[in-house]
């Protein structure tokens, strides 16, 4: 047995190779194309590399095995992650729509998955604006010699560190107490930051710089924004193997019997306490 949605005017929606070859040579002047393929390429890549691969895969990688978890990692890469980012850019260049408009060219029910797609597309440019922000502010105090995380503030009489900065490290009192100026408890929300919030201010500025004549001026920041962070992530590799059980760890990450090992030895604990 066969399911069948009924879909009207699909024939409308979707237009014939023929009506998009007439759409090509209208629109030749009028729609705004990338200077060349590199560009366009560099677009791509900066969209692979994030926050996500410097922080968050490493931390799952480490705690689920290793080497274990690069295995169904792989798996779903090839099988689902490429597939869908294939067929994501061949519908876009067959309908040439935004999210919205693809998803209701396929079926006017699929309308919500296209707001879905730009509503998280927002709060993931909001986050990821925040922490560029926090980067800002950390960019700006870094001009200071010594650096305001490199040691303790003194006390208002100069004669001993402040007590709060003394019971944890510098590094966590500049975050904590400088950056964001946490308060004691969550119904307590504190006031705003203002130095926080004139680099929040920065960041939508420059955000806004780089779309404002769409790709023409985002294809030439992608020269930077795309090389930098392999650039960055280079520096971190070079760093992490000259690190002191740097080949310890390069074993771990390539090493699947970790996460076995290390499940059989809590089964076997379980056992031996009960």
């Amino acid at each position: 047995m066969k399911l069948k949605l009924p879909n009207p005017g699909l024939e409308d929606r979707i237009p014939s190779h023929q009506q998009l070859e007439k759409l090509e040579v209208e629109e030749a002047g009028e729609r705004p194309k990338w200077d060349n393929k590199t560009q366009y390429m560099l677009t791509c890549v900066g969209f692979c590399v994030g926050l996500g691969n410097v922080w968050r895969f490493p931390y799952l990688c480490q705690s689920h095995g290793g080497g274990a978890f690069m295995i169904p990692f792989l798996i779903l890469l090839v099988l689902e992650g490429i597939p869908l980012l294939h067929l994501e850019f061949a519908i876009g260049q067959r309908l040439r729509k935004g999210s919205v408009g693809v998803w209701t060219a396929i079926h006017p029910y699929l309308t919500g998955v296209g707001i879905a797609s730009m509503l998280v597309s927002f709060l993931v440019g909001m986050y990821y604006n925040t922490i560029i922000a926090w980067v800002m502010w950390y960019f700006f105090n870094s001009f200071q010699n010594p650096l305001p995380w490199s040691q303790c503030p003194l006390t208002g009489n100069h004669t001993a560190m402040v007590p709060e900065c003394a019971r944890s490290s510098p590094v966590d009192y500049f975050w904590y107490r400088e950056t964001l100026n946490t308060s004691a408890a969550i119904e307590d929300a504190g006031g705003l930051q203002w130095c926080l919030v004139l680099c929040l201010l920065c960041a939508w500025i420059v955000l806004y710089v780089c779309c404002i004549r769409g790709i023409e001026t985002t294809g030439k920041a992608v020269y930077v924004t795309s090389t930098l962070p392999y650039v960055v992530l280079t520096i971190f590799l070079i760093r992490g193997l000259t690190l002191k059980g740097s080949v310890s760890g390069i074993k771990f990450l390539f090493t699947p019997d970790c996460f076995w090992e290390k499940k059989k030895q809590t089964q076997n604990s379980t056992i031996f306490k009960a």
